[in-house]
């Protein structure tokens, strides 16, 4: 792989992903990517990781400060479509919206429970 005229170290042993094409791999994942790493997408998916039982749409906006209504109802729209999330709505008065996560939402948070654990890690104190 080159840069600039300059060689980039590749690891071969032992990467998952040897023999693929990196701007290929880059493009193929452009979409969830750019979903994961948009403003509150983490923040909504984390409360989710340590429960089985929905979470009602007012339960993110009482637990996310600073994210605003418009920007929570666009992200969970966004997980809905993307089949991170399931959206249930209730006939009822108020009216009810819980949302849960699919088995592809699931295998996302088991992933990035992995980055967190680096995170904290690496993390300056």
């Amino acid at each position: 792989m080159e840069t600039k005229g300059k060689k980039l170290a590749v690891i071969e042993n032992n990467c998952e992903f040897a023999g693929y094409d990196a701007s290929k791999l880059l493009k193929e994942t452009f979409t969830i990517r750019e979903l994961i790493t948009k403003r509150a997408t983490l923040e909504i998916l984390f409360p989710l990781c340590c429960t089985t039982k929905p979470v009602r749409h007012k339960q993110f906006k009482e637990s996310l400060k600073g994210i605003s209504s418009r920007t929570l109802s666009t992200r969970l729209s966004e997980l809905v479509s993307e089949g991170i999330l399931e959206r249930k709505t209730f006939a009822e008065v108020p009216p009810r919206v819980e949302y849960k996560l699919t088995k592809k939402g699931q295998e996302l948070i088991e992933s990035i429970t992995g980055l967190l654990e680096w995170m904290r890690k690496w993390s300056k104190k």
